[in-house]
């Protein structure tokens, strides 16, 4: 047997990661915009991996294993893929990199901190989290297409904005404040906002 996990309940990360691997190539071939569908199609894989995982009785190990395969995906589809939009965005010179390499080392420590902490919480506990100390670095798959999408629309000053927008993002992955998890009626809000993100950056391609 090969290492690992293969059952359907890693099928959407495993997915969530693909679509963004190729938003990065889409990236690095000059189709930014493109590459922020990407985001967002990864972001709704994120969104639902969790409740397809919660209908399989699991192993203590297989629930590792999830822990860890969602945080090692989500550091590609949320931190490495907006680093490159932005930093496509921005010009790719030296300050875009330098606040690109920044966000990416706060994605990295958000979710290492998660896994610890995820982990000692499952040892302890059976429930469901309820809150999130920071934000999550999955909310990038709705901040940057609207930040990034509205700025092109309106012609704002595109590299300042989508800058600010990673600099202050990064920030928030490491503030401990508390943040409630999205329940059903939230996510289907975001869903609908992501499909109006959608539309937005489809329109512009």
């Amino acid at each position: 047997m090969l290492l690992g996990f293969y059952n359907y309940t890693v099928l959407l990360t495993y997915l969530g990661m693909l679509i963004s691997f190729a938003g990065i190539i889409l990236t690095m071939q000059g189709s930014p915009y493109a590459a922020l569908i990407c985001l967002l199609l990864s972001g709704i894989c994120d969104m639902f991996d969790g409740r397809v995982a919660a209908t399989k009785v699991r192993t203590r190990q297989e629930k590792c294993f999830g822990i860890q395969i969602d945080s090692l995906s989500d550091l590609i589809c949320f931190g490495v893929l907006p680093a490159l939009i932005v930093c496509q965005l921005a010009g790719a010179n030296f300050f875009s990199c330098v606040l690109g390499g920044l966000y990416l080392l706060c994605a990295l420590i958000r979710l290492a901190w998660f896994n610890v902490d995820e982990a000692e919480r499952q040892s302890g506990s059976s429930n469901a989290r309820e809150f999130y100390q920071g934000l999550p670095v999955t909310s990038s798959a709705l901040i940057f297409p609207a930040t990034l999408g509205l700025a092109r629309l309106f012609n704002w000053l595109l590299p300042l904005f989508a800058l600010s927008a990673m600099l202050l993002t990064a920030l928030a992955f490491l503030l401990p404040f508390k943040l409630q998890k999205p329940r059903l009626p939230m996510q289907i809000a975001m869903l609908v906002c992501g499909l109006a993100e959608f539309l937005m950056l489809v329109v512009k391609l």
